[in-house]
């Protein structure tokens, strides 16, 4: 038992670390590609990495028994269209030298979890998850009040997007990897559509005559599904209390890399809306360990 834990935590920490550092990197460093293109390159290579996938772990017919429920089908292609909305502004929020506004998203993304399942689950909320949410609300409606025209707009739709995300992905309840693959074919064809425009208009850095680029573009796929894999596995052995709270390291480093090594702005207001946020981060993480 002691094992499976240690596991989990080290395959969550992983998942965590490439979410929070290498990809933040990865996007970074191509970000001259311009985040449009960008964005179609992760979403095709991430479909054409879990066809590999699905073919290497033999989970077709895992597939074709979830594309036959029509109420799976639905609710996957509304969890790909968040998806799609997660990736796209987190990849232009990369672009734009608006990392930390990125990672104020994944702070809230649990918490706001913890919301949604009050509401949509009837989950019991304590006196410390209330007071969590409400500090949450409070930091935001901080930076209304206050800062309106730095609103970190994109960090509020990454967190309420993947906060969605989740929430729909567990009431139907597929396969992480399949069903992450079947959303990924409902974006599919508008991602090569896109992509044909770019190419018409002559847009495109992906083309046989820069290999070197295209390869590295191609590794968008990976770069999605790897730290999926890991964490997804770690959840599996080590349960969601513990993940959970690896989780905060995937923000921390986002806040981290956009602060010191990129040098992004951040102002008193952001700073006061943020201390609400870890104070209501470490109120969340406390009280789930002591009911976990």
């Amino acid at each position: 038992m002691k094992k499976e834990l240690s596991q989990g935590l080290l395959l969550t920490s992983l998942g965590s670390f490439w979410w929070g550092f290498i990809g933040v990197i990865y996007f970074k460093y191509i970000e001259f590609v311009g985040y449009i293109e960008v964005v179609i390159h992760r979403c095709v290579w991430t479909a054409v990495s879990l066809i590999i996938t699905t073919f290497f772990f033999s989970k077709w017919k895992i597939f074709f028994f979830i594309i036959s429920n029509k109420k799976k089908i639905l609710g996957l292609f509304l969890s790909g269209f968040l998806i799609f909305i997660n990736w796209a502004v987190w990849i232009y929020a990369i672009s734009t030298n608006r990392i930390i506004d990125a990672s104020f998203g994944y702070f809230i993304m649990p918490i706001l979890s913890v919301f949604l399942g009050y509401i949509f689950f009837k989950e019991k909320l304590n006196q410390k998850r209330i007071f969590a949410i409400s500090l949450v609300l409070l930091s935001i409606l901080l930076l209304l009040i206050f800062n309106l025209k730095s609103l970190p707009w994109v960090g509020i739709i990454v967190g309420v997007s993947w906060a969605f995300y989740n929430l729909i992905r567990k009431k139907i309840n597929v396969d992480t990897d399949i069903g992450l693959l079947i959303e990924s074919l409902f974006i599919l064809p508008f991602a090569l559509i896109s992509f044909y425009f770019v190419y018409k208009n002559g847009l495109n850095n992906f083309s046989f005559d820069n290999p070197g680029l295209s390869l590295f573009l191609l590794l968008a796929g990976p770069m999605t599904v790897i730290p999926l894999f890991l964490y997804v596995r770690g959840v599996e052995l080590s349960g969601l209390g513990p993940a959970g709270m690896i989780f905060y390291i995937t923000p921390t480093l986002q806040f981290l890399l956009g602060y010191f090594y990129y040098g992004e702005l951040f102002s008193i207001i952001k700073l006061g809306s943020f201390i609400l946020i870890w104070i209501a981060v470490i109120i969340y993480l406390k009280d789930l360990y002591e009911t976990n």
